[in-house]
């Protein structure tokens, strides 16, 4: 239970904005550290991360990531290893010439931070006055080069209205996925008031209905475990549900994901600030596999009421919120609503092994998805093929589910040309998807 799908190097602490939900600290954010991880170090890292599996995704991000002068060559250097390369970035710096470069080298994909469709608004949480410019320029340059590139929202009191009016807007620009972002309050998020637990269950609904509305981009929640919980109360047989809350919908700090900082220090994520060992002094997969923190998180005790929580499988709850209001990592997460109602605890759906065999060439196209997705894309085109009564997966199940999902677009998503590879593309369209059962088979 400890593969890691996804890992996350924080390159620097400088950023060319000041944002109010940082959480990194914001007396380096002009600066930074002086002694941030080299090339070489980050390189070397990725060799390690290779050596282990080629199916993680690597976020190089920040601060602002685009700041490194040498990010291509990270990228690129990853990207030979086999790994998949994406950035977390504010969009401000991505000129037409940075995405050319960085497809060149490799790039997936790009994740874009989009506070408010308020450009005065998003300008004052992004501490810079024409950043909402910028960005909305470097989301122009992806979509004019085809650089696959998902859309970020941080939802707070400040933006909680424009929910809906977000989701319309990445649906429209072309973002492969919205992921919509609850604040853990810490760094610069402590001077801040999050939104309230009521408010929380809400937009997680709100999420559901949405996904419902436009089946043609991904809405996945993040730091948002409970989604799991609320997915089934939806609907207790779609097909999100063949998922545990352990293998990607649920909290996976520690068991599929940590993050590096700048300086080597590995924690579980950016909101459990414990450090467990610097990559500077200790072979990073020692690291991963034997921190006492993240064996903790990958076998967890819980407490209070998550102990009894029937959904505590699916969900489990966000284990960074207790910890940083003073409890313990394993207390209740304070931030749901839900009672427990003492029934057997909820497992995710499964299809029986014997009723739908992969034919060899779609095993093959399987395998070419990232790891750190793949069990999802099993589970869950395997519960498509099941519901048509089928018992043989083909590719043309898998490029159907492509058609039927975006059309006219399906053929430009085959035509993308490398890395962002058909294969990769599959796994991207059913990585999170949130449809009813009745919606398996139009949704990829």
């Amino acid at each position: 239970m400890n593969d890691l799908y996804l890992l996350a190097i924080n390159l620097t602490k400088r950023c060319n904005l000041a944002c109010a939900h940082c959480y990194l600290d914001a007396d380096t954010l002009k600066n930074g550290t002086g002694s941030e991880l080299s090339t070489e170090e980050v390189c070397r890292l990725l060799n390690q991360v290779a050596k282990r599996s080629q199916e993680t995704m690597v976020v190089l991000t920040g601060g602002e990531p685009l700041l490194r002068k040498d990010l291509e060559v990270m990228v690129k250097h990853g990207s030979e290893l086999g790994l998949s390369m994406v950035v977390g970035t504010n969009g401000t710096l991505l000129t037409e010439k940075r995405v050319q470069a960085l497809q060149e080298a490799g790039l997936m994909g790009a994740g874009i931070s989009v506070d408010s469709l308020d450009s005065a608004q998003h300008d004052q949480f992004r501490g810079k006055p024409g950043s909402w410019q910028l960005t909305q320029d470097g989301i122009e340059n992806c979509r004019r080069h085809q650089l696959s590139f998902q859309i970020h929202f941080s939802v707070s009191q400040s933006n909680l209205h424009e929910l809906n009016d977000i989701v319309a807007f990445s649906h429209k620009k072309g973002a492969r996925v919205l992921n919509v972002f609850f604040l853990i309050c810490t760094g610069r998020g402590e001077s801040m008031t999050d939104i309230s637990p009521q408010e929380y269950e809400a937009v997680i609904q709100a999420l559901i209905e949405q996904q419902e509305k436009y089946p043609e981009i991904i809405i996945r929640p993040r730091c948002a475990p409970h989604y799991k919980r609320v997915a089934y109360q939806h609907d207790p047989s779609a097909s999100v549900n063949r998922i545990s809350g352990n293998e990607g919908d649920g909290c996976i700090a520690g068991k599929h994901y940590c993050r590096i900082t700048p300086e080597g220090a590995v924690t579980a994520c950016p909101f459990i600030p414990d450090e467990l060992g610097n990559v500077r002094e200790q072979a990073f997969l020692s690291i991963w596999d034997q921190a006492p923190q993240l064996m903790q998180l990958r076998q967890p005790k819980l407490e209070g009421k998550c102990a009894s929580c029937e959904f505590q499988r699916l969900c489990g709850g966000c284990r960074a919120r207790p910890y940083a209001q003073g409890s313990s990592l394993m207390a209740a997460d304070p931030w749901c609503v839900y009672q427990p109602k003492g029934g057997d605890i909820i497992e995710s759906l499964e299809i029986a092994e014997q009723t739908v065999q992969w034919s060899k060439e779609a095993e093959t196209r399987l395998n070419r998805i990232p790891g750190f997705i793949r069990r999802m894309v099993r589970k869950r085109t395997e519960g498509y093929v099941g519901d048509l009564a089928e018992t043989i997966i083909l590719p043309r199940h898998m490029d159907d589910l492509i058609k039927k999902r975006f059309g006219d677009n399906a053929g430009k998503l085959r035509a993308t040309k490398a890395p962002v590879s058909p294969a990769g593309k599959i796994g991207a369209l059913f990585n999170q998807i949130n449809s009813k059962k009745r919606q398996v088979k139009d949704d990829a």
